[in-house]
């Protein structure tokens, strides 16, 4: 039993985590701030599709039905329960989080701009950390990233950096949100989610020991 109960509650994590970093990635567009580097992909293939931007949910399941297929076809051991449980809740989770974001924050200012856009990129590191912690698998991103790098041969560090960047200039020349979040989230995502992910993993190591 215990197994299973660990097993559920990293599940319960992971699933936690994803939908965090869904309604993140949507308080970052909505307060048009600028993207990180995976959300100015979306960003960019709805604003080159003439969608709407509550379609942006739609959109994300869309592109990650398509990476999820190549990952699959080049290295299917890269696809994992956690990358199909990613994409169940994570295309939802963007489209609650627009409706949240309009709600709490309207067209608003550009205080609340920021202050949304601070929410969305502590939500998504947050997010991120809770998923790696739970240790689920790859969402289809990091999958490609792992094909990229095993193809290449190269350190995963400069496949990763080399990646975003690319994703960046993609997701920008068809439309997508470019500004501060972008650097922001650049520089601050690696150590905002080591530091985080460290913090959880403590927090679920005690509760381990007081079930114990």
């Amino acid at each position: 039993m215990r197994w299973n109960k660990d097993k559920a509650a990293k599940m319960l994590l992971g699933i936690a985590g994803i939908i965090f970093i869904g309604i993140g990635v949507s308080f970052n567009a909505s307060a048009a701030l600028g993207n990180d580097p995976i959300g100015i992909v979306y960003d960019g293939i709805r604003n080159a599709a003439h969608l709407s931007p509550e379609q942006l949910g739609m959109t994300s399941n869309i592109v990650n039905i398509v990476l999820i297929i190549i990952v699959f076809l080049a290295e299917k051991h890269y696809v994992s329960i956690g990358t199909l449980v990613h994409l169940l809740f994570y295309g939802n989770a963007v489209s609650i989080g627009g409706k949240i974001y309009q709600i709490v924050f309207g067209t608003g200012t550009l205080l609340t701009q920021i202050v949304g856009a601070t929410v969305g990129c502590t939500l998504m590191y947050l997010g991120v950390a809770m998923f790696i912690t739970a240790d689920m698998g790859l969402d289809p991103f990091t999958g490609l990233v792992m094909v990229l790098r095993d193809k290449t041969k190269k350190e995963f560090q400069i496949v990763k950096i080399s990646f975003d960047v690319g994703c960046i200039a993609i997701g920008f020349l068809l439309g997508g949100k470019l500004g501060v979040i972008t650097v922001i989230t650049a520089v601050t995502a690696g150590p905002a989610i080591q530091f985080l992910s460290g913090r959880i993993e403590r927090l679920l190591g005690k509760s381990g020991q007081d079930i114990c």
